[in-house]
């Protein structure tokens, strides 16, 4: 088990962005967070009003965008154009190359999002877009898919044998958590709240990473919003 605290994470302020940095990115290096396993990034950012991410490339990565409030307006050298809002989840397969934009064009407020790259199960595939609204209510107590390799499953299709879920769960409610692939690890993330998982006790933004371990349960010890991200622990 490995505990990430929100406190120290990277930072980095550009005026127009405000973001996090769970894992190295740009300007930040930390030598003992540079991934773990096929999880690359996990950026928890905040773009201001009348700014984004202007055209920019990839390639060779999965890359998961879940707005947490407001919204963004993307554009892409596939030809996809469309807004993202909270509640939605964006991926994208940057395969043997693609450029994109994401910006919010409200003139003022705030838009808050969690950014993440997952290396490849296969790499230089077509690049590829996707976009789909999930219900809150349906994560209410119970882990609702959000991404995974499997379409029976009802998430989105990632190239990579990677799930990611999220659940919403009330105070003093406990769930289970099983690992959908045997082998996979798991990157506990809150986005609000305060949990206890895997006998470490997170609070908003800390993050716990389990390896080695199928399944734990999860306590909420306040009202919680928290992202499960199971990874293949060889990237």
């Amino acid at each position: 088990m490995i505990f990430h605290p929100a406190k120290d994470r990277g930072h980095a302020n550009h005026g127009w962005l405000d973001t996090h940095h769970s894992f190295s990115f740009a300007g930040w290096y930390n030598p003992d967070k540079v991934h773990f396993g096929a999880l690359r990034v996990l950026n928890d950012d905040v773009i201001y009003g009348d700014s984004g991410f202007g055209m920019h490339p990839h390639d060779n990565m999965e890359i998961v965008t879940i707005p947490l409030s407001g919204a963004l307006a993307h554009t892409d050298s596939t030809g996809s154009k469309g807004v993202i809002r909270a509640g939605d989840v964006q991926i994208m397969s940057a395969g043997t190359g693609i450029e994109h934009s994401e910006y919010n064009g409200a003139p003022t407020g705030a838009t808050s999002l969690l950014q993440i790259w997952i290396f490849p199960e296969e790499e230089n595939i077509a690049p590829r877009y996707d976009q789909r609204s999930f219900e809150a209510e349906e994560r209410k107590n119970a882990w609702q898919i959000l991404v995974s390799p499997h379409a029976r499953t009802g998430g989105l299709w990632i190239n990579q044998q990677a799930v990611l879920s999220r659940i919403d769960l009330e105070k003093g409610k406990t769930v289970a958590y099983a690992n959908h692939i045997r082998g996979n690890g798991v990157y506990l993330f809150v986005i609000e709240g305060s949990v206890e998982a895997g006998g470490q006790r997170l609070s908003r933004r800390d993050a716990v990473g389990l390896c080695n371990v199928e399944s734990f349960e999860v306590k909420a010890l306040a009202n919680a919003d928290v992202l499960a991200i199971e990874i293949p622990m060889s990237s």
